[in-house]
């Protein structure tokens, strides 16, 4: 679900998890959008350092951190969220899943504490690191000398692009943007056009065959993944 525009399909695993330990999908779909968050934060940190060092994209990074920055503060604050959330009792619609919405936020609060959010962010930022540095290699194999921050910047504010355009892993955009920075470095085109196709393959494709094997697995242990008959009683 990595390929679902903002990796939205990616909420699946919470379907999984309430199928498997009967959780409500209310209170384990915000551990990915907490999830989701700490990757944008830990690559805008990544991206940040490099636009500074490299002189690039500071304003794309530094509105992009400042979004984010505004959003943990919103759901870590019940005197700001709470309010937010009132309002959603004039829809008719989300009124009646006010106990789910509720329910959701409670999850949110607590991993967007401090020092959950901290812990979650330092392992988000080595998790990237590791995506960079393959980047990295790609790189290095290809006879170009870009050097290890270069890369991990070039790779992190790629990443960033293509998911604020909300298409599919990025799509196109993010692939566009890895190229562009390579031939901006003076790197030939051919070079920059394979590296690029390499880089997304082992990062992008390879966890999508990773994935497609796991749910393999668990139909084959828990039984056939199905659409939810009652939305409602999912939730």
């Amino acid at each position: 679900m990595a390929v679902t525009p903002g990796k939205m399909g990616e909420f699946l695993k919470a379907y999984l998890l309430k199928q498997i330990t009967g959780e409500p999908i209310s209170k384990t779909a915000p551990v990915i959008f907490a999830e989701r968050i700490t990757d944008f934060v830990s690559l805008i940190i990544i991206a940040l350092a490099g636009a500074y060092i490299f002189n690039y994209g500071r304003v794309i990074v530094i509105l992009a951190g400042v979004f984010f920055l505004l959003l943990i503060i919103v759901l870590s604050s019940k005197n700001l969220a709470l309010p937010l959330i009132s309002l959603l009792e004039k829809n008719k619609f989300l009124a009646k899943h006010l106990a789910s919405i509720h329910n959701a936020y409670e999850s949110s609060y607590q991993m967007l504490k401090i020092i959950p959010l901290l812990y979650m962010t330092f392992l988000s930022i080595i998790s990237w690191f590791f995506e960079c540095f393959a980047y990295y290699l790609i790189l290095i194999n290809f006879g170009l000398s870009t050097g290890f921050m270069w890369s991990s910047f070039s790779y992190a504010f790629s990443t960033i692009i293509g998911a604020i355009t909300m298409l599919p892993g990025g799509l196109g955009v993010t692939e566009g943007s890895l190229t562009f920075l390579l031939i901006r470095q003076g790197c030939p085109n051919e070079i920059a056009v394979a590296s690029t196709f390499i880089a997304r393959v082992v990062t992008l494709w390879f966890a999508l065959v990773v994935g497609i094997i796991s749910v393999a697995v668990y139909q084959g242990r828990f039984g056939k993944i199905t659409a939810p008959l009652n939305l409602e009683s999912n939730i």
